[in-house]
């Protein structure tokens, strides 16, 4: 039997090292399931221990019915971007029946087998067994939302993808989630495998566009002939909402966690950060004071109560942390790193442990990252000129800009091991931003 790995964008990079490990399975009824044993054990889920020295392997069997081929490319494809599971697939061929052959998977590097198959109401029954002990892990029917191969078809089976990776690992996958970007001076967003590019509708020039914690609203910043101001756009009804303070420059928006206030950027003479509900009911509040610097490009802290944010007022770009009232403002990027000229693009991770950034290095853009706890300053990326970075609702991955291959494109890196995969092609694409995880459900 030949098996092979999920198909890889032809400009994605190999893996740089081995990655998370092997599992410590819960214990699960005996017995290879019919339908309806598995449908028994709906609901159950198991997490793994990691050992950080390799990947559980996770054999996907064939399956059959219309469509079959898509589906299966497309979890196992899911899968694998995660990193955190690594993934067996077999040449298609004709799904076993019967007593799954557990011993063969062993021997394969599996520890758990995927079984995917299209119920009689046309959605996707998914089981997941334990190689070591022959038993089923978890079950599920899921349904397949629109046409085939429709978008909301493709985030059904994204959403399998994600589920498949918290049943093994306890945590859920990103792979219904999608990124905003910047192409040909308007808005576009993207799939988190790459798939669906599409301009946004409605939007016209767009810069430094965020999400919403609701998935559905997003804020960028629209360049007019007298200046900027800030948009904050909902993606389902169309409507859109404006905000200013200085009739000069408004940019660089951000929401805050509990999606109440949109901080922003605004000046003429230098800029400063300025906090205004969204819903319009008082005026912005100036949250720093520059006094004639730039401050700007503000991201907020998991629990909203503190922001990271881009300040000159040392004579140069570095990343200052303040309250978010604009109380007790530090110094974050305080280590001899890069050529320290140039410290900016800062975004909070999910987990609140770091901070990502671009930096200077040899004059080129870099992207780093920085513990909150013990200040220690970690590069990423070597090739090409790299910047824009903003982290997915794991707070493991990044997406960023990079020049590598000669265009400005955005690529995903998964922080923990290095490895980078190629999101974006064609013309030059840029400012990306991760949205939470999204669900056909909102």
């Amino acid at each position: 039997m030949n098996v092979r790995s999920p198909e890889m964008p032809a400009l994605g990079q190999p893996r740089r090292s081995t990655y998370v490990g092997l599992a410590v399975l819960a214990a699960l009824s005996l017995g290879v399931p019919t339908r309806a044993a598995a449908q028994e054990q709906q609901g159950v889920r198991i997490g793994l221990t990691y050992s950080g020295s390799s990947r559980p392997g996770l054999y996907v069997l064939p399956m059959r019915g219309q469509l079959a081929d898509s589906i299966r490319r497309i979890i196992a494809r899911d899968v694998d971007y995660g990193d955190r599971v690594g993934v067996i697939v077999p040449d298609s061929g004709t799904p076993p029946t019967g007593a799954l052959n557990y011993p063969l998977y062993a021997r394969l590097g599996a520890a758990a087998v995927l079984q995917l198959s299209v119920n009689a109401g046309g959605g996707l029954h998914v089981v997941l067994h334990e190689v070591g002990a022959g038993r089923v892990m978890n079950a599920r029917d899921f349904p397949l939302v629109g046409s085939s191969l429709s978008a909301d078809w493709r985030r059904s089976l994204h959403e399998v993808s994600d589920e498949v990776e918290r049943w093994i690992t306890g945590v859920a996958g990103v792979s219904a989630t999608r990124v905003l970007f910047v192409r040909g001076g308007t808005l576009w967003q993207v799939d988190a495998d790459g798939a669906g590019s599409q301009p946004v509708a409605g939007v016209g020039s767009a810069l430094g566009p965020v999400w919403h914690p609701n998935g559905t609203t997003v804020a960028f910043t629209e360049m007019l002939d007298e200046g900027t101001r800030v948009v904050v756009r909902d993606l389902v009804r169309g409507s859109a909402r404006r905000f200013t303070y200085d009739p000069g420059s408004n940019s660089s928006p951000a929401f805050s966690p509990d999606g109440r206030t949109l901080v922003f950027s605004s000046g003429s003479d230098g800029t400063d950060l300025f906090s205004a509900p969204l819903d319009g009911s008082s005026a912005p509040y100036r949250v720093t004071v520059g006094r004639g610097t730039t401050n700007s490009q503000p991201t907020f802290a998991p629990d909203g109560r503190r922001l990271a944010f881009t300040t000159s007022r040392l004579g140069r770009p570095e990343i200052y942390i303040t309250d978010s009232d604009g109380a007790n403002p530090e110094l974050l990027t305080t280590s001899g790193f890069g050529d320290q000229l140039y410290r900016a693009d800062p975004a909070w991770s999910p987990d609140g442990r770091f901070v990502a950034f671009s930096t200077q290095i040899e004059g080129r853009f870099q992207i780093a990252t920085i513990g909150l706890r013990d200040r220690a300053v970690k590069q990423h990326t070597i090739d090409g000129v790299n910047e824009d970075p903003s982290w997915a609702p794991d707070a493991r991955h990044l997406v960023f800009t990079s020049s590598r291959t000669g265009s400005k494109q955005l690529w995903v890196l998964d922080t923990e091991s290095g490895r980078l995969r190629q999101l974006t092609q064609g013309p030059a694409s840029r400012m990306a931003a991760w949205s939470p995880r999204l669900s056909n459900a909102r």
